[in-house]
């Protein structure tokens, strides 16, 4: 079992802060970065700025905390991160990790990080806020892979709480949150991984969005590893993903965000 709230002095602790923020005009306003957080701004080619977040420290372990904030006023924006993150073993507390996105009037945001892998041994508490004004548009992104398939690794002993929280309008639009602990990996069934060592779930929230509903069931492929299934109601249309590997989802996870944003995917990227 972990203790969450034990922390060795003796291990140096991990800290950065990476916040950035466009005026209307799509400029950068204000870029503020401290620690081993870092955001990188590549060249537009012919469509939004791109924001890389990235944890110059390599990975996450207990005790460690970062922590990301995007602002936007009225122009539209990606952001991604370099790498993959991973989640080490913890050798006691958690690692918290805190996202901050801000979305003024008319702003879109496409969030799309790249997978959270986690170790054996892991734990992590993650959080993102959201705050969109009535007519902003965001696209979300968070995959999840437990262990790494190429090892052999099979994840007995890990602490995840994932939470997520939008609200559009000063309203509530999205309230959920992932939870795994150790009777959590073998569950099987609709409650439960069900097998799966990798799980996706791409949200839009929009004014248009059920109008994207058949556009993404329509990459969502019968066949294969994958497991998808797509819904969309009252602005807001989800697709989550299972998949027994974590190749296969993200080539069926890049297909749906492209169908869904008409966007070639982030460079840093690989498909």
């Amino acid at each position: 079992m972990f203790d969450l709230a034990a922390s060795d002095p003796r291990h140096q602790r991990v800290q950065g802060r990476a916040a950035v923020q466009f005026s209307p005009e799509g400029r950068l306003s204000r870029l503020a970065q401290a620690g081993a957080a870092k955001a990188i701004l590549p060249r537009m080619h012919g469509r939004a700025p791109e924001i890389v977040f990235l944890n110059t420290a390599g990975g996450l372990t207990g005790g460690d905390r970062l922590d990301y904030a995007v602002e936007l006023q009225g122009c539209m924006a990606v952001a991604t991160t370099q790498t993959a993150e991973r989640a080490y073993r913890s050798a006691g507390g958690a690692a918290r990790v805190e996202t901050r996105l801000t979305l003024g009037p008319g702003a879109r945001l496409h969030w799309l990080p790249q997978e959270l892998i986690l170790f054996e041994g892991a734990a992590l508490d993650r959080r993102l806020e959201v705050e969109m004004a009535e007519d902003a548009t965001l696209v979300m992104l968070e995959t999840i892979v437990l262990g790494r398939a190429a090892m052999g690794e099979t994840l007995s002993h890990v602490h995840l709480a994932d939470r997520r929280r939008v609200t559009r309008g000063g309203r509530p639009v999205l309230i959920e949150g992932v939870f795994l602990g150790e009777a959590d990996l073998a569950r099987a069934g609709p409650a439960g991984l069900d097998g799966a060592r990798a799980q996706a779930s791409l949200t839009l929230l929009s004014a248009d969005a059920a109008d994207r509903l058949a556009a993404i069931r329509a990459v969502l492929s019968a066949d294969g590893p994958v497991r998808a299934a797509a819904s969309a109601w009252d602005g807001r249309l989800t697709v989550r993903f299972l998949s027994p590997q974590a190749f296969p989802l993200r080539r069926a996870v890049a297909a749906a965000v492209e169908a869904l944003t008409q966007l070639p995917l982030p460079r840093v990227w690989q498909v």
